[in-house]
């Protein structure tokens, strides 16, 4: 017997509810509620709507989906499973099976708690930090509008792609939030929807405990179009609020979705019992009663529920798939060499001759800031990739990140080719919107001072999970900056940075590390965080010190000592490392054999075989002094047991620099000094 329009609907709605349930019950662990309510506004999304063929879940053109409030995380797994979306083009198995549902949570299975980026194809990124999602997804829609200026020609569009993006009351309150919404409203960005479950609950009660602002109101101060749907069930309504959205052409769009958590549940609907937590083996039954399911069935698919997905999202992406991939051939015969460039994209590779315009520097005592030879390096490297872009948190002629060069442009609404981004003095939202660029394949790079890591951190180790090789231009970076004072001061940021796993970075003591540290950071599975400095430091004759070469193995002997074996090593990063090649100078006029070890990441470092490390650090010579404008915490393995450090242990105060050195005792005395009292622990 056939079913009516109605009835599969309805079929396939409680099939993504009833398959989050059973998840959630088996794992004793999940989020229950939001699935069960937001069931509908998905499957008219995906099954009507979003551009998306799964068959080819990587298509460059697709449509993108992101479950911004992540704990829901079964509502896209059921979608990727039900929607039939394959692993990879032509690998003849499904991205997400029902056996990978049944072990929801479990070790190895790809439907992890909250969806991770890599382990199943149809999650577009990682989410579970609230606000990470919607503003990743500003980053999304800006790659779709430059993609779309770049490269499209006047009869053949390749990238009109949209984004959607599901949130929470969380990721609306969040700071980062509102500070992507501001910015994709004053870019017109309107290739962008959010749908907001407006379900008024959060883990401790009702939102109204700390949240009673007129959202509407405030989004449409941003510059966004607000469409109210009273009803999460309410289908028609669904369907004519995201239509809204695609006839819109000037702005982003927020749909205000009204609905019940937990809905169905017979007594935990619409409370926060049902966000959480299981909802236990007996409200399970009571709830799938309640919408006419076998009580006793677990992670049942009706077997209609495939097939109308089949006919509905399957047939669409299909046929657009086939569409875009007859534009595609046509472009091939029109546009060369953009097509060489998109294919370079889309495949992760850079350009033959990449680095070729990246400058090598003379010898030069005086030297240049390394901030201003990052801006320099950075714009050779963007004459060769025309895929490189990236701005500044208000900060362009301070951190030298502005790209120079002629036909760079700058981003907006009216100039969707640019290259140079204003990101406002948004560090959080930057940071997250420079890696929804990052997952389109784009390369990124972002900049402030790098104090203000602080306010982009989360986005930043989302980088890394995601293993995004967006490139983190950090300046001012230690009391080098000078009389801003304390606040602006980075002391404890080295080592917090380093502190995230697959987290590179890199301070470069001159101008020729700074270039070799991007080379290393362009071919980087993940970011890279450089740290420069505001003051000159000078440009090393490499005809007299190590080949700068060991950049790209973390640490290397920059110079040796000239007589007889060393007696103690000094190692240090940055502008420090010309404070330990003054204080070898001092050391062996005292008789004293020093080597000098430049050590711009430890990272890398780590990653070299134990003979490499060995033979930089060995480990017979135990009087090691470390040397860094920052805290100690991190040296400990370089340093072992009898080392010493010349550093900070505190905030920094306002004055020049040079005074603040000498307050701080990070001098080449001190460090003649502590080299001394190594070599006397040592012996």
């Amino acid at each position: 017997m056939s079913l009516t329009v109605n009835e599969i609907e309805q079929l396939a709605i409680n099939t993504i509810r009833t398959l989050s349930m059973d998840a959630v019950q088996q794992a004793n662990s999940g989020h229950p509620g939001t699935p069960m309510a937001l069931a509908p506004v998905a499957y008219v999304l995906w099954n009507e709507f979003l551009n998306y063929d799964p068959e080819h879940p990587d298509w460059p053109a697709r449509d993108r989906f992101v479950l911004s409030c992540g704990h829901a995380s079964m509502l896209l797994y059921s979608m990727l499973h039900l929607s039939g979306v394959q692993a990879g083009e032509g690998s003849g198995r499904p991205s997400v099976s029902l056996e990978d549902i049944r072990n929801f949570r479990q070790l190895e299975s790809p439907c992890a708690g909250h969806p991770e980026y890599g382990e199943a194809a149809g999650i577009e990124m990682t989410t579970g930090p609230l606000g990470q999602g919607v503003g990743t997804s500003v980053g999304m829609a800006i790659a779709a509008k430059w993609l779309a200026g770049r490269y499209d020609q006047s009869d053949l569009e390749l990238f009109g792609y949209d984004t959607y993006a599901l949130c929470s009351d969380g990721d609306i309150m969040e700071g980062i939030g509102c500070e992507a919404a501001s910015l994709a409203g004053h870019l017109k960005l309107s290739n962008l929807c959010w749908i907001y479950d407006d379900n008024r609950i959060t883990i401790e009660g009702e939102t109204d405990l700390a949240f009673s602002e007129q959202v509407a109101t405030r989004f449409e101060g941003l510059g966004w179009q607000t469409v109210q749907v009273d009803d999460a069930n309410d289908l028609a309504a669904i369907r004519q609020a995201l239509q809204t959205f695609q006839n819109t052409q000037d702005r982003p769009t927020l749909i205000i979705l009204r609905s019940v958590i937990g809905y169905g549940s017979p007594n935990k609907a619409d409370s926060h019992s049902a966000h959480g937590a299981p909802l236990g083996e007996d409200e399970v039954r009571l709830t799938k009663e309640a919408y006419g399911w076998p009580t006793d069935a677990q992670f049942l698919v009706p077997e209609e529920v495939p097939a109308h997905f089949s006919e509905g999202i399957g047939a669409r992406g299909a046929a657009s798939y086939a569409e875009w991939q007859s534009q595609l051939n046509q472009y091939r015969e029109v546009a060369t060499e953009p097509l060489q460039q998109l294919e370079a994209i889309w495949r992760g590779d850079l350009p033959a001759g990449w680095d070729s315009s990246v400058p090598v520097f003379e010898a030069d005592e005086k030297g240049l800031a390394t901030r201003v030879s990052s801006g320099q390096v950075l714009n050779g490297l963007a004459a060769e990739i025309p895929w490189l872009l990236g701005g500044s948190a208000d900060l362009a002629p301070s951190t030298m990140t502005l790209l120079n060069e002629e036909g760079m442009g700058e981003f907006s609404a009216d100039n969707p080719s640019g290259r140079n981004f204003h990101f406002g003095i948004r560090e959080h939202g930057m940071a997250a919107i420079a890696n929804g660029l990052a997952l389109t394949g784009l390369r990124s790079y972002v900049a402030t001072f790098f104090v203000f890591t602080d306010y982009l951190r989360p986005s930043l180790r989302l980088s890394s999970l995601m293993h995004l090789p967006v490139l983190y231009v950090m300046t001012h970076d230690s009391i080098g900056l000078g009389e801003d004072g304390p606040t602006h001061q980075p002391v404890e940021h080295l080592a917090a940075c380093r502190a995230i796993p697959g987290v590179q970075v890199m301070r470069p003591a001159d101008a020729n590390e700074v270039a070799e540290s991007y080379r290393v950071a362009m071919e980087t599975d993940g970011p890279t965080v450089f740290v420069l400095t505001r003051q000159g430091v000078g440009t090393l004759d490499r005809t007299s010190y190590g080949a700068v070469k060991g950049v790209s193995q973390g640490g290397y002997v920059l110079k040796d000592a000239e007589e007889g074996p060393a007696e103690v090593i000094l190692m240090g990063t940055g502008s420090e490392v010309s404070i330990c090649l003054a204080a070898q100078e001092q050391l062996q006029a005292d008789g004293i054999s020093a080597r000098v070890v430049s050590f711009p990441c430890f990272e890398l470092f780590d990653e070299q075989d134990a003979a490499y490390r060995e033979e930089v650090l060995p480990a017979s010579l135990s009087a090691r002094v470390g040397v860094e404008a920052g805290i100690r915490q991190g040296w400990g393995s370089y340093l072992g047991n009898g080392g010493r450090f010349v550093g900070m242990t505190g905030f920094g105060a306002s004055a020049p620099a040079g005074q603040l050195y000498e307050h701080f005792g990070i001098t080449v005395e001190r460090v003649v000094e502590e080299a001394k009292l190594a070599i006397t622990a040592a012996s």
